[in-house]
């Protein structure tokens, strides 16, 4: 009787082992599979496209479908030039003034699909779409290739509403620069409406990314209007911007303080002001 015992309990124990077992054990040899949202060359990091902006221009970064991100752009309205350098300090280098906010969703609709909102604290509302159609490869185009259209308009969308159509073209060199042409036209950017004036504008936005550290990043570019509605001058920024995770976080230097397509078209605040700012953007993937 007691080796019946015995032999049920080893029969149970070995049962409880295998229960316990992967059927299928893996080799410990053979390559980890990515992780399924890691397998997606959407949510891999690219090095030279930490974010989905330059300052206010877009870029061709591609969203994976169904995820998140999320950005905050913060503008000083106080002009670094105002006044001398102990005017300056008093105002902490225009902290302790007001500043122009921008919060901005964008979610991947379908895969190189996205879509967003973009609102400033001026009660500007800007809703976009953009539609990848080329990726740069080694053993493919040469360029990437997006096309972007908006709705944009004033006091939460009820006044001066425009829209926009524009082609972002990218080029990366090695793992070090990337490079942008934008050309963008913006149509009803004129709000006086002066009998004989222009009511639309045609743009190219100009711009880059120097990669100088693996996360550190130096930013430039410029938006030339080249015809139609030329109000003021054309806005340019440049700064220093940092990647950490799936965070960016940008200091910046603007002419003026638009970061929709719409303020960009209507130009920055003149050629000798300059004013500090910053952008933050969290990617939910």
């Amino acid at each position: 009787m007691m080796i019946r015992l015995k032999t049920v309990w080893s029969v149970c124990a070995a049962l409880a082992l295998l229960a316990a077992t992967p059927v299928f054990a893996q080799d410990p040899q053979a390559p980890q599979q990515p992780a399924p949202e890691k397998a997606n060359p959407d949510a891999r990091v690219d090095v030279l496209q930490p974010d989905f902006n330059l300052a206010a221009l877009p870029v061709t970064l591609r969203l994976p479908q169904y995820k998140l991100s999320f950005r905050v752009t913060h503008r000083f309205t106080r002009s670094l030039g105002r006044g001398d350098l102990g005017d300056l300090l008093n105002d902490f280098f225009g902290f302790d003034e007001g500043a122009q906010i921008g919060l901005e969703l964008r979610y991947g609709l379908l895969p190189g699909t996205q879509v967003g909102v973009h609102r400033t604290s001026d009660r500007t509302i800007e809703i976009f779409g953009q539609q990848n159609l080329l990726q740069q490869k080694p053993d493919g185009a040469p360029l990437g290739l997006d096309v972007i259209a908006t709705l944009e308009g004033t006091n939460n969308l009820r006044d001066n509403q425009g829209s926009a159509v524009g082609l972002l073209v990218s080029r990366k060199i090695g793992h070090v620069l990337a490079v942008y042409v934008e050309p963008i036209f913006m149509a009803n950017t004129n709000y006086v409406d002066n009998p004989g004036d222009p009511n639309n504008t045609t743009m190219i936005g100009l711009g880059g990314r120097l990669r100088i550290r693996p996360k550190l990043y130096i930013i430039g570019e410029v938006t030339p209007r080249v015809g139609g509605y030329k109000p003021g001058t054309d806005q340019g920024s440049f700064g220093l911007e940092v990647r950490s995770g799936g965070h960016t976080f940008q200091i910046n230097f603007s002419n003026g303080y638009g970061t929709t397509l719409g303020q960009l078209a209507r130009g920055g605040i003149d050629a000798s002001s300059w004013f500090i700012g910053f952008n933050i953007s969290r990617k939910f993937y």
